[in-house]
């Protein structure tokens, strides 16, 4: 059976019905991942969990071990990642509360450590379509189960942090095609792809995006809709491993 893991992002650090197994702290050669592999049963299936932030969420969006995280997952034998994560709304489609399952990404971060092949030879990995096809297919049909609705499209950018985006740089990323904004969807993106593991991305908006609306964004706001977004997220889970 192929291993399945979930990586959790803002207002995802647990999985609430998942029968937990074992807990395990890795060490690879990278440093410490976000937090210890969870393992445990969803709907009877198999998966492994991890908090990207950490446990309690305590991690910025730049300073997660990236390469740490996916090589563990690695290592655990994981084949397929469906990552969570809360992002901010750019184009009308994308109002808080709703989810996006994307299919493309622009990296707008710097500085991370972006690679495994630091240290090798020139490796190019073919990133034309970041996203698994497939495992995108799986998604928006779980969804359609679960009668929730989803874009199966979407344009994710991906900033640094851990501020928020001017108003101006909206526009500037709205412009280039983006449709979601969030923080941590680059590297992890590209270090699955080239350990050569599926992946897919549940985008979950929190907010409008800067400049979007009047006034300025709340936390107050954001957990607002994250907590909708997440009930739903989680059903859209288990229609998934189910």
């Amino acid at each position: 059976m192929t291993t399945l893991a979930i990586i959790g992002g803002t207002g995802l650090t647990q999985l609430s019905d998942l029968n937990i197994i074992k807990r395990e702290e890795l060490n690879t050669p990278y440093g410490s991942p976000s937090a210890e592999f969870v393992t445990g049963e969803l709907n009877n299936t198999r998966i492994i969990f991890l908090a990207r932030h950490g446990d309690p969420h305590s991690i910025a969006p730049h300073k997660i071990n990236y390469r740490a995280n996916i090589w563990g997952l690695k290592q655990l034998g994981v084949e397929q990642i469906i990552a969570v994560a809360a992002v901010g709304g750019i184009t009308s489609e994308m109002i808080p509360a709703h989810i996006a399952i994307p299919d493309q990404i622009i990296d707008y971060s710097y500085g991370r450590k972006h690679t495994f092949f630091d240290d090798e030879a020139v490796t190019h990995i073919d990133f034309t379509y970041p996203y698994s096809q497939k495992l995108r297919s799986r998604l928006i049909s779980a969804a359609r189960d679960a009668n929730i609705k989803v874009s199966p499209l979407g344009t994710y950018g991906c900033t640094q942090g851990p501020r928020l985006e001017t108003a101006a740089e909206i526009q500037r990323m709205e412009k280039d095609g983006c449709d979601l904004v969030g923080m941590t969807g680059m590297p992890e993106a590209a270090l699955a792809k080239e350990l050569d593991i599926e992946y897919a991305a549940i985008s979950v908006v929190a907010n409008w995006a800067a400049g979007k609306t009047a006034g300025e964004i709340t936390m107050a706001e954001i957990e607002r809709h994250l907590h909708k977004g997440m009930a739903n997220t989680a059903e859209l889970l288990k229609a998934f491993v189910g």
